[in-house]
């Protein structure tokens, strides 16, 4: 029996009651009265810089009149074209309130208390919330020159391994996992393990030797692949992402998975947006480039940069990161701090339109002479 903690009139697992929340961040507007700015850019959460389809806002906007209707409960017509765009079957297909809402499933089914689930350090810090929050065991392996440290990942699996979660790109880092390291890593990997690669950043990877997901699960392999429409997309606020697994696998998940969970507005706007590729297009085309300026300035300003196959590109300022954080938003520029990722001389920016990214390092450039 796990050991319990008595608060007021109940009794709560100890594994809950240390459990720490998600750290938000402030809003806009409260940053602004708080800090004296004024218009500030926020580059500090990876969204998308340009906002969503002009095709998903005008969807949006022609279906308000039926919100009085509960959504689609089984997502069909969104499952369906995503499954054609993908070339698998919609069986395969699962959706969720965001991508995290998918790990939420995976271990609600897979995990139990003395079960185990193995990620890397740093990474999306909701993996080990999710473990954590079933009662599970995080078995938690440190990054290896800022990469997925597969061998000593595949080192620490046991007969209560049960997930293994690699993000690809890894946030924070913006790394890559190369195809024949992952080919290798699966070859010992026991039958009992489900492999999950986070793909949220997928869209904007330009190196052809990665894996991809997809392609396991059209082979039945214990792969799943998660994506969203927070990223690429521009739809973060309507909160829709997806797994594509094997069949019995998302049979289960659908067996947990809450009715309506994703609501009409996100079905509504992923399908038009999955219709507007020259939105879609143009996103990666502006942060690939803004991706280029901001390697050139950086290294410039002397810090180091670490390649990113991301939206975002994490840089080495050799210098307290939350101190340049703050004075980073005096200047009105928002980044990440990465301290609670274990690099306290590391800030995260993301990739911005081209005058915000001119600003940021503008505003970086006066920080740093401080």
């Amino acid at each position: 029996m796990p050991n319990k903690s008595k608060s007021l009139f109940f009794e709560v697992p100890e594994y809950l009651t240390s459990l720490v929340p998600y750290p938000p961040g402030k809003p806009l507007e409260e940053l602004e009265r708080e800090y004296g700015i004024e218009d500030p850019i926020k580059l500090a959460s990876n969204e998308n810089s340009l906002g969503p389809s002009p095709k998903a806002q005008e969807a949006i906007r022609s279906a308000i009149s039926s919100l009085h209707r509960y959504p689609d409960g089984s997502g069909y017509y969104l499952k369906e074209k995503l499954a054609r765009l993908l070339g698998v079957s919609s069986g395969k297909i699962v959706l969720g309130n965001g991508s995290n809402e998918l790990i939420d499933f995976l271990t609600r089914v897979f995990i139990r208390p003395g079960y185990e689930a193995i990620s890397s350090d740093p990474s999306f810090l909701v993996y080990c919330k999710m473990v954590q929050a079933i009662g599970g065991n995080n078995i938690v392996i440190p990054l290896s020159g800022y990469r997925h440290d597969l061998e000593n990942i595949s080192r620490a699996v046991t007969p209560k391994t049960r997930l293994i979660f690699l993000d690809n790109p890894n946030n924070p880092t913006g790394t890559v996992i190369h195809q024949e390291d992952f080919d290798a890593f699966l070859e010992d990997l026991p039958d009992h393990i489900l492999v999950v690669l986070d793909e949220a950043y997928t869209e904007f990877v330009r190196t052809d030797n990665t894996p991809n997901a997809v392609e396991y699960a059209k082979q039945d392999r214990r792969i799943i692949a998660l994506r969203t429409f927070s990223k690429a997309y521009g739809l973060a606020g309507l909160r829709v992402g997806y797994g594509v697994m094997d069949r019995e696998v998302a049979k289960y998940l659908e067996r947990v998975r809450q009715p309506f969970n994703v609501n009409t507005m996100a079905q509504v706007g992923a399908l038009a947006a999955l219709d507007d590729q020259e939105h879609l297009k143009k996103t990666v085309d502006t942060v690939w480039k803004g991706m280029d300026y901001f390697m050139k300035r950086l290294e410039e300003l002397g810090c180091r940069v670490m390649p990113s196959e991301t939206n975002f590109i994490l840089v080495d300022i050799d210098r307290d990161a939350k101190m340049v954080y703050e004075k980073m938003l005096k200047e009105g520029v928002i980044v990440r701090a990465m301290t609670a990722y274990g690099f306290p001389k590391h800030i995260r920016i993301t990739v911005g339109l081209p005058e915000e990214n001119l600003r940021c390092i503008e505003a970086l450039r006066r920080v740093l002479k401080s």
